[in-house]
């Protein structure tokens, strides 16, 4: 099938056999694509290390690490536009299928130059929270002043990439993913040890590179553009429209700050039991990213297909995009149950030569073997919400298992230390799976039901 042909948005696509082949074509490229992410900060920070100095790394470290909070604020675009766009789809609307890409580059490029416009008090409130040497603000500062302007590409390509997904074009967002860390990847060697700019270098390299993702973005989608209606502006602005993009949006917003509340209060919970047990709870971490990265591939395939089925009012559909997806989902966390099992104990050593941090990992291995298992249903159940945009009850469950992650916390620390501490994050998995999974049936029941998406 040519690009311009799977641009269309015909209902072909979602009418068709629910598979496992669909469903892995799906994930594969999503998991390939999240894979290249870690090798990108490794070259930064390698790259900036060779000028030989504690400062530069620092600050290339602490600058991306506030702009990649602040974009990610705005990954609700990414979300809640694969789920509308998927329905659209698959209720054959493709004058909306067209209108929705153009309502979120329009909502990106406001949110970017809004960004822009404000990088003096960001910035300012950033290091207020996150201070640092003089030296290492200042490299920050001029690292961030120049990345800043490439907010309205970075934000775009959140709703870009969750339109492709909607269309199952994964493998486009992969050659975007792979496109834009090989640019910066170049342009770092180019800029930082070719030309000398230092930590000035690597912005402009990051810079470049995400305008250039953009661009490829878009190239992806011509055909789009190439249909007059994504430029019906009645459509486009119809207020309607805009109130329940900003409703599910908004909730989406609520539920991953709550998300990252808990993630944040765990690292700082984790710093109270001392330096071995924080640098301990640091490397585990990359268990949990290493899961969520793999998951991602399947929590995407759900919501493009049960957002397709959604919009085709189709629950037999719907139940068996569920049922595949999560199928994967399950086969993924066992194995990366296993893979962990088998394999903890060398990569931990890999990733620190302290004896006493590697005993002290070690020890809490048997909580990285048991987090891909627990936390299998929340992450599928995201994405089968995120593709029926039922983001009130994402928004209600998150609350849930926040308190009771925090109620945990209280319960368990005083007596378990660390252990308590991991005991109550996987508690906070369960809970999100147990109470979104007990609202799957009212969704199932709603698809009939449900309106139209345009």
């Amino acid at each position: 099938m040519t690009d311009a042909a799977q641009q269309t948005g015909d209902t072909a696509g979602a009418a068709g056999a629910m598979t496992h082949g669909r469903v892995l074509r799906l994930a594969w490229p999503v998991v390939l694509a999240n894979a290249t992410v870690p090798i990108l900060g490794a070259v930064d920070t390698g790259v900036v290390g060779q000028l030989g100095q504690a400062a530069p790394i620092g600050a290339v470290g602490i600058g991306a690490v506030i702009l990649s909070a602040i974009y990610w604020v705005f990954s609700f675009l990414r979300m809640g536009t694969t789920g509308f766009t998927a329905q659209a789809r698959g209720a054959g609307e493709q004058a909306e299928v067209v209108a929705l890409l153009t309502r979120a580059l329009l909502i990106a490029a406001a949110a970017g130059v809004l960004l822009i416009v404000l990088q003096g008090p960001i910035f300012a409130g950033a290091f207020a929270i996150s201070p640092a040497s003089a030296e290492v603000e200042t490299l920050a500062r001029d690292y961030m002043a120049i990345r800043i302007w490439s907010a309205p590409a970075a934000i775009a390509l959140y709703g870009v990439t969750g339109w492709l997904i909607a269309q199952e074009r994964t493998r486009a967002v992969l050659v975007i993913q792979v496109w834009m860390n090989g640019v910066n990847i170049l342009l770092d060697l180019w800029f930082v040890l070719g030309l000398g700019w230092g930590v000035q270098g690597v912005a402009v390299a990051t810079l470049i590179a995400e305008w250039s993702g953009l661009a490829l973005g878009l190239w992806f989608c011509r055909a789009a553009f190439a249909d007059a209606r994504w430029r019906d502006w009645a459509r486009v602005g119809d207020r309607v429209r805009l109130i329940r993009m900003a409703q599910v949006n908004g909730d989406i917003l609520i539920r991953s700050v709550l998300l990252q509340t808990i993630y944040v209060s765990f690292l700082f919970f984790g710093s109270g039991f001392g330096d071995v047990p924080l640098a301990a709870n640091q490397i585990l971490i990359q268990f949990i990213q290493i899961t969520a990265y793999a998951m991602d591939g399947f929590a995407f395939s759900a919501e493009a297909l049960v957002g397709q089925a959604m919009g085709a009012r189709v629950r037999a559909l719907l139940r068996r995009a569920a049922v595949l997806c999560s199928f994967w989902g399950l086969v993924t966390t066992l194995v990366l149950a296993a893979v962990f099992a088998l394999t903890g104990t060398s990569v931990i050593d890999l990733m620190t030569t302290a004896p006493e941090v590697r005993i002290e990992a070690r020890s809490y291995l048997l909580w990285m073997v048991l987090v891909p298992p627990v936390g299998w249903a929340a992450w599928m159940l995201d994405g089968i919400f995120i593709g029926a945009t039922r983001s009130r009850d994402m928004r209600n469950m998150m609350i849930v298992s926040t308190l009771v992650y925090f109620g945990a916390c209280a319960a368990l620390i005083p007596s378990f230390e660390n252990h308590g501490l991991w005991m109550a994050l996987l508690i906070s998995y369960a809970t999100r799976g147990i109470t979104l999974g007990l609202y799957y049936p009212a969704l199932e029941r709603s698809v009939e039901a449900a309106p139209a998406s345009g």
